[in-house]
């Protein structure tokens, strides 16, 4: 039970003389039963994805042959639970504990948002809870049987040391804590963990020095946190066990000890991003089992130590960010082993030749990008140059001052799956022979100074990477990545779609397996394989950018059949010709061939590229009609054709046209604009302000369905079927500025603005919107289950179970809005005609009119009072200041409604129901129980006592909403009890 609601109980004692009535509920008779009992209440909680779960079948005789369910064999009982990958979201089932046998329990990967019972498991053996959102601390103290725990991947904050010291007194040996927000110092946590083998405590918040027993472990990261001071030599002792060593991002500073070398089974060293000076330790020359070496981005000596080459099972090797300056070491030269070699940012001005990189004999890439080589490019040959190997997948040289031509030769190297040559000073033609190249998915020739035209040859790179992509595969992992993910942002343009995704879940840990997904050619982001199909799937694709240079000519149509492309950028050149319709094969995702001189009509075949998101067509010389054929592009987001005077026609008002301003269209003087609505659309569907209109009747009043004081609300139906709720806002009244403001508000909440997942189950979901002139409306999802208000007073038809479904439901929003949104936002306007229930249910909220955003620190200050009579928290009317608090004084004026059957303000009643519940609990309960009784009945005293907690009159007394959301998981845990008057 909680706190919260433990102090709820312990007024109700105070208060009263009580008599609890609980319904009856089934008592387990076997792990079957509790197994059904789990099947029900995922599918209540996951109404619409569901996993494997789903398909147990009720009617055997056993769950042992369930999907993910596991059973001793002599005595029949549940041994082990899979429910990873399953779709899982909310709290955790909470009576795991009443499977008594169960030793291994696997929940990740879904969205679990709390952990429920599982800490009383105490026969745990194993607990799998990674890459979920469970939040705050997390006490697993009493599973003292645990040998595996992985929580990484959560919101976990706080410290760990105290709950952690009983699980590993026991038999611990794999512990990860990682990607996760704890905090503490580590210094001293591991004393006494005797089994411990494999520890992750990456990408934290901890402190500390780095723990001097750490040679005991197998395996042990602490990468991204905040660990400071050295690493004496005797960290690393005889008998050092230490197979994986990740150091990297922290604040370590010194020499590293020699004696690493003691360490005889590493195979993996990362030091990366820290403050590492003096001479690399000539000692990692005797550690005959590394494999992968990461040194970049300290203060390292630039004499590398020719032990190193020593090392002779070494793939991987990153020195970069040491701004060694000079030439190239020639000890790089002889690392026969080396696939890898990552030496950008070193501030090198010469030695790409002399030092022998470019033989080595199995190197698959080279990164030596970020210097400041110039010269010219060294040709592929035997000697002398790039090593015509068939193993060359990735050369990057990228923003150095290289000149000359780009080589013939560069046509040998039919491995290549990048070229980046980037930024220099290159010239001449782009050779014919890169067509030679048909594993070459990603090109970036962009910021040079290459003319002559683009060669038809080209149509051929990247047209068949498959065999390299093979031969990847059936090799072992490729060891692809250092840690150091700013190189994939520019391999992978972090700034455009498909791939910006990636970049919102990537973290150091994950980059690396996100590398090696590439290399083996597994898709990262679903893409589109045809143009003129929107279905999407996990697939390789691949970009062309030649920006800003002076290529001319036409762009040829073979170009056409580059069917492997997303990305084409020829921006910024001398193109001319027209645009070929051929273009419209490539399942392209953005398309910019802007600042050239293209003439001739826009072919109307793009309008066949269905999964086009962005285009730029301006300053070029195209006229004739736009086709209306662009109207077809449903996902497109960004569209210009500003700057060619030729273009003529009129701007489509239908589907996504519906959503660009005159911004699309400037300098386009024959493009005629009807002025309008602009409407922002946020699903895949566009609809227009016209749209909108005839949905509404014009707004005819037969149509409306709710007033109130900031607007009025309208049913509508659009063009696509979709049923909705059009809410037009007020013209501000005379004085108070504050409507514009409102409706923006509105819009930053429900458009995503506040770096959290939208939509949220427990929020109405927004369709769109349109602001022009006095035009403020929005358009919601309409739901048909009426609102709370409706149903207060109504406890035969709206029951008890079906109320504190709604207050968890109301809860969930409200812990979304003022502690999970960055910054928070405070609601402002709770009440129960702005909770609406959909067709399950489940309780929406809704109107974000007066919603405000709050950063850390701040309060947010009004002109005028906002909210609505009854609900408002006293101190927002003295100061005018709206703060989380407020929202839940708002919430426990809701919650009492739905204990009593009463309203917040009744016109019959003298007094408030705040006031009322207060004079009843000074008079006592009993000395007015026939009266209440008569009034409403039957009251569900738990949410009236957690609803007189949260409108405490001083802001600090009341909890906050994580804390109310918990004692009313913890009332629904316990069987939705409530109370009668005796």
């Amino acid at each position: 039970m909680s706190p919260l609601l433990l102090g709820f109980l312990v007024l109700l004692l105070v208060a009263g003389e009580v008599a609890v009535v609980v319904p009856a509920g089934a008592q387990s008779n076997g792990d079957k039963e509790v197994l059904v009992e789990l099947k029900r209440f995922l599918q209540d909680n996951n109404r619409v994805n569901r996993g494997a779960y789903d398909a147990w079948q009720e009617s055997d005789a056993s769950p042992c042959g369930w999907h993910g369910v596991r059973c001793d064999d002599a005595s029949g009982r549940v041994t082990s639970l899979d429910l990873s990958s399953s779709s899982i979201s909310g709290p955790a089932f909470g009576n795991f504990s009443r499977l008594p046998e169960l030793a291994e329990l696997d929940l990740s990967d879904n969205t679990i948002s709390a952990a429920g019972d599982i800490g009383q498991c105490r026969g745990l053996v194993s607990l799998n809870l990674s890459h979920n959102l469970i939040n705050g601390s997390l006490d697993l103290s009493g599973l003292t049987r645990l040998q595996t725990l992985d929580v990484s991947g959560n919101r976990l904050s706080g410290g760990v040391a105290a709950n952690f010291t009983a699980m590993c007194a026991a038999d611990l040996a794999v512990f990860n804590v990682s990607t996760n927000g704890l905090t503490g110092n580590i210094t001293g946590m591991f004393d006494g963990c005797a089994r411990l083998e494999y520890v992750d405590l990456s990408s934290n918040n901890f402190t500390g020095e780095l723990w001097p027993g750490v040679a005991r472990f197998r395996q042990f990261s602490v990468a991204e946190n905040n660990l400071t001071g050295s690493v004496p030599p005797a960290t690393f002792p005889d008998g050092c066990r230490l197979e994986s060593l990740d150091l990297s991002a922290n604040y370590l500073t010194g020499s590293f000890p020699d004696s690493i070398a003691k360490c005889a089974n590493l195979t993996y060293l990362s030091l990366w991003g820290n403050d590492f000076d003096g001479f690399i330790p000539a000692g990692i020359g005797r550690l005959a089992a590394i494999e992968t070496l990461v040194l970049g981005k300290n203060s390292f000596d630039r004499r590398i130590p020719l032990a190193l080459t020593n090392c002779t099972k070494l793939q991987f090797l990153d020195i970069s960010s040491n701004m060694f300056g000079g030439d190239v070491q020639d000890t790089f030269g002889k690392f026969a082993s080396l696939r890898y070699l990552v030496l950008h940012n070193n501030n090198y001005t010469g030695g790409i030749v002399t030092s022998g990189v470019l033989q080595l004999p199995l190197l698959a890439r080279l990164d030596l990008s970020y210097n400041e080589f110039s010269g010219e490019l060294p040709p592929v040959r035997d000697t002398g140059g790039v090593r015509p190997s068939h193993r060359a997948q990735a050369l990057d040289l990228s923003y150095n001052d290289l000149s000359g031509e780009i080589p013939a030769t560069i046509g040998n190297l039919t491995s290549l799956l990048w070229l980046m040559l980037a930024g220099n000073q290159l010239s001449g033609e782009i050779p014919s022979e890169i067509g030679k190249c048909t594993s070459l998915l990603w090109l970036n020739l962009a910021d040079n100074k290459l003319t002559g035209s683009i060669p038809l040859e080209m149509a051929n790179t990247g047209k068949n990477p498959g065999p390299t992509f093979a031969k990847n595969r059936n090799g072992s992992s490729v060891l692809a990545g250092s840690g150091d993910c700013q190189a994939m942002r520019r391999w992978i343009p972090a700034s455009y779609p498909p791939f910006r995704f990636v970049y919102s879940i990537m973290t150091r840990a994950n980059c690396r397996s996100i590398w090696d997904r590439i290399l083996k050619g597994y898709g990262i982001v679903p893409v589109c394989t045809n143009s003129s199909s929107p279905v999407r799937s996990y697939t390789i694709s691949g970009y062309v950018q030649l920006s800003r240079n002076q290529l001319s000519g036409d762009i040829p149509p073979e170009i056409g059949a580059m069917v492997n492309l997303s990305l084409l950028h020829l921006d910024d050149n001398r193109l001319t010709g027209q645009l070929p319709p051929e273009i419209s094969r490539l399942p392209l995702v953005v398309l910019n061939v802007s600042r050239n001189n293209i003439s001739g009509a826009i072919p109307p075949e793009i309008g066949r590229i269905l999964c086009l998101e962005m285009m730029d067509l301006s300053y070029n010389n195209f006229s004739g009609e736009l086709p209306g054929s662009l109207s077809q592009l449903t996902y497109l987001t960004k569209f210009n054709v500003s700057y060619n005077p030729l273009l003529t026609g009129s701007v489509p008002t239908t589907a996504q046209f519906g959503t660009f301003d005159e911004q699309s269209f400037l300098g386009d003087p024959l493009i005629s604009f009807e002025r309008g609505v602009k409407v922002f659309q946020l699903g895949k569907t566009a609809f227009t302000y016209r749209d909108i209109v005839a949905a509404t009747g014009n707004f005819s009043d037969d149509l409306v369905i709710g007033r109130g004081g900031y607007g009025v609300v309208y049913r509508g139906v659009l063009p696509d079927g979709r049923t909705v709720a059009v809410k037009k806002l007020a013209r501000p009244r005379d004085g108070d500025g504050d409507c514009e403001r409102e409706f923006r508000a509105e819009m930053e909440v429900l458009a995503d603005r506040m770096g959290s997942t939208w939509p949220h189950p427990n929020l109405v979901t927004l369709y769109g919107w349109c602001l022009s002139g006095s035009a403020k409306i929005l358009v919601y999802e309409y739901l048909d289950g009426g609102n709370l208000e409706s149903l207060i007073g109504d406890t035969a038809a709206f029951g008890w179970g079906r109320r504190l479904d709604a207050a968890i439901g109301v809860a969930r929003a409200l812990v979304f809005l003022n502690h999970e949104c960055r910054p928070a936002v405070v609601h402002r306007d709770v009440k129960a005609s702005n909770v609406l229930l959909d067709r399950d249910g489940r309780a929406r909220v809704t109107d974000f009119g007066l919603a405000r955003v709050v950063r850390p620190g701040d309060t947010h200050v009004s002109t005028v009072v906002a909210g609505t009579v009854g609900y408002v928290a006293p101190e927002y009317g003295q100061t005018w200041r709206a703060t989380t608090k407020g929202d839940v004084y708002s919430y426990g004026v809701l919650l009492m409604e739905l204990a009593t059957g009463r309203f917040a303000v009744d016109g019959a009643e003298d007094e408030c129901l705040v006031e009322w519940a207060r004079r009843m609990a000074r008079e006592g309960w009993r000395s007015s129980s026939e009266k209440a009784a008569a009034a409403v009945g039957t009251v569900s005293w738990e949410l009236l006592m957690l609803g007189m907690r949260c409108t405490a009159d001083a802001p600090q007394e009341r909890p906050d909403m994580p804390d109310v959301l918990a004692a009313l998981l913890d009332v629904a845990e316990n069987g939705g009890a409530h109370l009668e008057f005796t």
